[in-house]
């Protein structure tokens, strides 16, 4: 049976969005009871069939944000060169960046999110990167935490987060770095999206 923890304005988040081991799912419905396996929205050479989507706790806070949001996310990897570092992170000492348009700003702020945490036993990593795993079988949740506050959750999680007036530069740029990254619902930015990002459209 699910239960739901009132995650408002304190930055002291309790609950699952504290395990950083753990399996999520972010969504702005509170009334999932069972996850069915459904066509990726993204093309992956290694999904077979329909599937049901978790992210890693670590990698949770790519998605703390209105399912529609453009967002880009990078952080240091093992191949990431210090030209990058400084380029894209400079003097941070943040973990990981989020950058959004500021346009969404609004929206962040009056959005409820809902973490829905999973059991991991069905569950198989996809991309490492992004932190993806995905299950073949219907998965119930094993708890639900809401989150009123999307920017204090973030901050919470030693990120950095960004505002810009516009993605497309940004993502073209992070997309051609030695980052890990991920670009996320980048059909909704605004501007045109040129050849090099179309493989993230649908996403």
């Amino acid at each position: 049976m699910c239960f739901i923890k009132n995650v408002a304005m304190s930055l002291n988040l309790q609950g699952s969005l504290s395990h950083c081991n753990g399996l999520f799912h972010i969504s702005e419905n509170p009334g999932i009871r069972v996850f069915e396996p459904r066509p990726s929205p993204s093309r992956f050479e290694a999904i077979t069939g329909d599937v049901v989507f978790a992210i890693s706790g670590n990698l949770l806070h790519n998605y703390l944000l209105p399912r529609e949001c453009p967002r880009v996310s990078y952080y240091i990897g093992a191949k990431t060169t210090d030209t990058d570092i400084d380029r894209f992170i400079g003097s941070s000492n943040a973990k990981s960046v989020i950058v959004v348009e500021s346009g969404w700003y609004r929206r962040i702020s009056e959005t409820t999110l809902y973490c829905y945490e999973f059991s991991t036993g069905n569950f198989a990593l996809l991309d490492e990167c992004a932190g993806y795993y995905i299950s073949y079988s219907a998965e119930i949740p094993i708890g639900i935490s809401q989150i009123n506050n999307i920017i204090g959750a973030l901050l919470s999680r030693d990120i950095e987060l960004r505002f810009t007036p516009n993605l497309v530069n940004l993502a073209d740029s992070v997309l051609r770095s030695s980052l890990n990254f991920s670009l996320i619902r980048m059909r909704n930015a605004k501007g045109a999206i040129n050849g090099r990002l179309n493989q993230y459209l649908l996403k």
